[in-house]
């Protein structure tokens, strides 16, 4: 059976019985085609429609020399490209079934631009039409509650069961709101971290271009390590962009835990050439320390003084998504893993990807998560199938826009070392660049959102 849930429709294709029926269903057209256009359907009778088919399993599938099973819990760059590659490439060798809880996904990765105004929202939402559709894939959208290894079962909120041979983990991250005193999920309605996929982006935007003339934009960026290294910079720059046009006495103040950042003198350079007299971003030697927030007074206290914000994004400290800890593969806040394979040091059956794994040199990022997919995927259908398996070889470049066609970028290339993912060699833009190249720099990032979104989800 493959699914996708698409703007409030269940499609399957039922190759096997095309006559099925399910009475909680309104059937819409002629199934003997083999095409089912379902609606009408509750969370209750999706999970009753699985639990009586794919998620009927108890025991793996290899035990009974079936088609063996994978499940990927996480529709992000990394499981959206661990579940397309492990089904296009196995040619139906592996039943592989992607679990995630949203119908639409919005990346966190160029969601920066929309708030710069150099993207319209809806170009940053993708859907899993193409995953189910064109790859065959059982797209499944429930919340994964709880993983028994021992039984290779994945536990879905509705009741429902998925077993499996091998699992997939890329939940992303989760946010420590208790790691900033005062902050919390209460507190992101006015001080929006904008670091998951959806629509704090949105609230950011409108809240810089409400803002009062000549107001103050406060930034907390997290405490390494965190999702994508550049993006709180990237994100400053976008909102001076935003401010440079439309209330240009505004002030951005940036109260950054760390000592240095990623492309820190790129950045820098970039806010002196364009936004002149704009940023000011502070240190722990010089405000001493982010002591608590207030979003009621919208107040930001350090050891140094009390910030007043007009408008303010605050970036928590974060972990590995809640269902790797529940599967019990995190050591402390992460998920270490083996490198040549990205599979659990804790459970060799479960593969962790992204955001939530530890994986040494590469960063958190949505290029690092598509690369390891493709080792991952292929280290599984290897091991499933007895397909050839290639060296794992990684890579990640990070680009961020400091303003109009000024694009910067930093990377690597990887390989897997016996205990670590190690560095093969790196690049970083230089400060003399011209504005031809930071242009075509802007550009290559514009061609590689297009191309990994299509990785993931065509």
């Amino acid at each position: 059976m493959y699914l996708s849930n698409l703007d409030g429709f269940l499609f399957v294709r039922e190759a096997a019985c095309p006559f099925f029926r399910d009475p909680s269903l309104e059937i819409l057209n002629d199934i003997s085609t083999g095409e089912v256009f379902m609606t009408s359907i509750s969370r209750r009778g999706f999970g009753g429609l699985f639990g009586a088919s794919a998620l009927g399993l108890a025991m793996p599938s290899l035990a009974f020399g079936a088609v063996p099973k994978v499940v990927v819990i996480g529709g992000g760059a990394g499981g959206a490209t661990a579940a397309r590659y492990l089904a296009k490439d196995s040619k139906g060798a592996l039943d592989v079934t992607l679990v995630e809880a949203s119908k639409r996904y919005y990346t966190c990765f160029y969601s920066n631009l929309y708030v710069g105004g150099f993207r319209k929202y809806g170009s940053i939402g993708h859907n899993y039409y193409g995953l189910a559709v064109n790859n065959r894939i059982n797209v499944v959208h429930e919340w994964a509650a709880s993983v028994d290894g021992a039984a290779r079962t994945v536990n879905l909120a509705s009741g429902g069961k998925l077993s499996y041979d091998k699992l997939v983990l890329s939940p992303g991250i989760a946010l420590k709101y208790d790691s900033i005193a005062g902050y919390s999920p209460q507190a992101q309605g006015r001080m929006p971290h904008g670091w998951t996929s959806g629509t704090q982006a949105q609230q950011i935007r409108n809240q810089v271009l409400t803002m009062k003339k000549g107001g103050t934009f406060v930034m907390v960026p997290p405490p390494n390590p965190y999702r994508c290294p550049p993006g709180p910079y990237e994100r400053v720059s976008m909102i001076a962009h935003l401010l440079k046009e439309r209330n240009p006495t505004a002030k951005i103040i940036v109260l950054d835990p760390k000592e240095k950042f990623s492309k820190m003198g790129l950045f820098t350079a970039g806010w002196e050439k364009h936004y002149p007299g704009m940023i000011e971003w502070l240190g722990p030697d010089s405000h001493g320390g982010i002591k608590s927030v207030n979003h009621e007074t919208m107040e930001i206290v350090t050891d140094l003084d009390t910030f007043k914000a007009d408008a303010a994004s605050v970036v928590p400290a974060q972990r590995a998504g809640s269902i790797a800890m529940a599967a019990g593969v995190t050591d402390g806040d992460w998920a270490p893993i083996i490198p040549a394979t990205m599979a659990s040091k804790a459970d060799p059956n479960i593969h962790v990807l992204g955001d939530a794994s530890v994986a040494s040199s590469m960063p958190k990022s949505g290029f690092s998560a598509n690369s390891q997919a493709k080792v991952a995927a292929n280290a599984i259908r290897g091991e499933l199938t007895g397909s050839r398996v290639y060296d794992p070889r990684f890579a990640n470049t990070c680009w961020s826009l400091v303003a109009t066609n000024d694009g910067i970028k930093v990377g690597a290339n990887y390989k897997a070392g016996s205990e670590k993912i190690d560095v093969v060699d790196k690049f970083v833009s230089q400060g003399d660049e011209s504005a031809d190249v930071r242009k075509a720099t802007y550009e290559e990032s514009i061609g590689w959102y297009d191309g990994i979104t299509s990785d993931m989800f065509s």
